[in-house]
């Protein structure tokens, strides 16, 4: 049986909308459109040759509505995502959009069942993270979303307590 770090960031790590810097973006950005478009007037947005574009305007302003609610939402409900060792199983627990205690999706599997850890890296995305079990089957929910960054390095924590997980980091 293997001792479990609870001190490590294997044993927790969890992220929230109201922490999460894009959410706010969202949200800023859609502020400052939405601004723009109510206070510019759509008769006189003309450039210096006299070409005028009024239809502009207004679809900046809903632009930046839809964009400011999809942001204030998604703030309101402060969906999380994270992960942890669970201290009395010992399992690797995951969770994604999770709003109240027992909502979401996520998953649960024991370092002993796992086979590899596959980091993919994408140009200019996010990296792709998957975690497999030992019938090699992809687990749900379980991507770079809910571990820390830099995934290799979490990944190698992880295997310096469960040596027999194979780690695949592709470029």
């Amino acid at each position: 049986m293997a001792i479990i770090d609870t001190q490590s960031s294997n044993s927790a790590y969890e992220r929230s909308a109201r922490r999460d810097i894009r959410i706010w973006g969202l949200f800023l950005v859609g502020i400052c459109f939405f601004w723009a478009g109510s206070v510019l007037n759509p008769a006189e947005n003309c450039n210096s040759q006299g070409e005028c574009a009024p239809w502009l305007v207004p679809i900046a302003q809903w632009m930046g509505a839809a964009f400011a609610l999809a942001g204030a939402g998604a703030l309101a409900a402060n969906p999380r995502r994270g992960s942890k060792i669970d201290v009395l199983t010992g399992e690797l627990v995951w969770w994604q959009n999770r709003i109240g205690p027992k909502s979401g999706d996520g998953g649960r599997i024991h370092p002993l069942n796992i086979s590899r850890i596959r980091i993919e890296s994408q140009n200019d995305a996010d990296d792709l993270v998957s975690l497999y079990n030992l019938k090699n089957e992809r687990q749900p929910y379980f991507d770079a979303e809910v571990i820390p960054w830099p995934y290799a390095a979490w990944a190698e924590r992880l295997t310096r307590q469960w040596p027999h997980i194979k780690v695949e980091l592709i470029d």
